[in-house]
């Protein structure tokens, strides 16, 4: 009897630099073939959808299936301003990093209908922003839910400048934002710590029987650390109000998602052996996106638990400035990605419906584009990086403690503070 060489398995993306894109392995359902059960159904009841896809918007920029959320079309025009203004905005961070004004930045290119559609979507009856109220616990890639909300854009740029007018008298490395008020919650670079803290937040609100949502983001790489799976417990046993947002961008700086065990199942199907109900939404239409949120929201703040929702998508940059994707990924992938790209397929969209015209789409983006130059001109009057009043040393020394320990007090009174 001959002998089974035994040998270790080494996950491989599809195409490598070079090589032609291929995404033989996505499926892309009709929008019609997910059902959208109700906000009470047992998790059980959600399981299929771990593995479909929910989707509204078809190639040609047609809505149909059971996930239509019906927004009206001043709704949907003001999406499509949030997710061009979150790539503009964007597009300037990583320029002024190349121009040396700013120490780091990163894009959610090809992304952004994934936060704004959150965004607007937990927002639509929430009880207010702000301690004790709903509360995003994002990654580094989710600004879009700061632009969708009305947070300043001067104070997101001066964030990245690191300049006299940063908030967080750059305490915080470039894009790591944090504006409670806005429910959004501090970014830790150190991707699923967001888990624990989003569900610890629903926990406690629901301990003061508040109907307040913990949302938290993470990206598929990161569901492979023990955090991912500490919440999934609590989440599990406590039935907390909390969204579980995995994004699976295909990529987590350099490794593909197999590497995390995406080859063998959906992200989303990880909280089936949970007991947690389950959506995989197309995260390239704006639409089944806000869909997803909604239900996840409604089902929360009605006392059923938790949700975890993966959104398909793909990082078209760059995983930050920092890194270069030609060196692991075909450099056309991008363009090749089965779902497209979220603000064409909603401007297909308005365009197809007779809300908005070609005309009035150019309009918008110029618009948009105006008002991130006037943005990041008023931010670098405050000073960049290399020019300007720097930071005081003390400002190193305030918001770690809540009372300062001597030793502390010591190193700063030997600066002369």
């Amino acid at each position: 009897m001959s002998q089974i060489e035994m040998r270790l398995h080494v996950p491989e993306p599809n195409a490598r630099p070079g090589e032609d894109p291929d995404f033989s392995f996505l499926t892309v359902p009709p929008v019609d073939e997910a059902p959208k059960p109700p906000i009470d159904a047992a998790a059980p009841e959600t399981y299929d959808l771990a593995t479909a896809m929910i989707r509204v918007l078809d190639d040609e920029g047609r809505v149909g299936g059971q996930w239509d959320p019906g927004l009206d079309d001043d709704t949907k025009r003001a999406a499509l301003g949030h997710m061009i203004t979150t790539r503009l905005l964007e597009e300037q961070f990583m320029l002024l990093q190349r121009q040396g004004k700013a120490a780091f930045a990163m894009r959610s290119l090809g992304e952004e209908a994934v936060a704004v559609s959150a965004a607007m979507a937990v927002g639509a009856d929430s009880p207010g922003y702000g301690p004790g109220r709903d509360m995003h616990f994002p990654t580094y890639r989710q600004a879009g839910l700061l632009v969708a909300n009305g947070h300043s854009l001067v104070e997101m740029t001066c964030q990245v400048l690191s300049n006299r007018g940063d908030r967080l008298k750059g305490a915080q490395l470039p894009v790591l934002h944090s504006v409670p008020e806005c429910g959004f919650f501090s970014i830790s670079g150190n991707l699923a710590t967001q888990l624990i803290q989003a569900v610890g937040w629903a926990m406690a609100g629901a301990i003061e029987h508040k109907r307040i949502v913990g949302v938290a983001w993470t990206g598929e790489g990161a569901t492979a650390e023990n955090d991912f799976h500490s919440a999934l417990v609590f989440a599990s046993v406590y039935q907390p109000p909390a969204i579980i947002n995995v994004v699976n961008n295909q990529w987590a700086i350099s490794s593909f998602q197999g590497i995390a065990g995406g080859n063998h199942a959906s992200f989303a199907q990880r909280g089936v052996g949970y007991g947690i109900a389950t959506l995989r939404v197309d995260g390239n239409d704006f639409l089944a996106g806000y869909a997803a949120s909604r239900w996840a929201t409604d089902r929360a703040r009605a006392g059923h638990g938790s949700t975890i929702i993966e959104w398909v998508t793909y990082r078209a940059a760059s995983h930050s400035s920092s890194d270069d994707p030609s060196k692991y990924r075909p450099i056309e992938a991008a363009k090749a990605w089965p779902l497209g790209d979220p603000v064409d397929r909603l401007s297909e969209h308005l365009i197809g419906i007779g809300a908005m015209t070609l005309g009035d789409l150019e309009a918008l983006k110029s618009e948009c584009r105006d008002r991130v130059t006037e943005v990041v001109a008023e931010a670098e009057k405050l000073g960049t990086l290399n020019s300007g009043p720097p930071q005081s040393p003390v400002e190193m020394f305030r918001h770690v403690y809540a009372e300062m320990p001597p030793h502390l007090v010591e190193q700063r009174q030997e600066l002369g503070y």
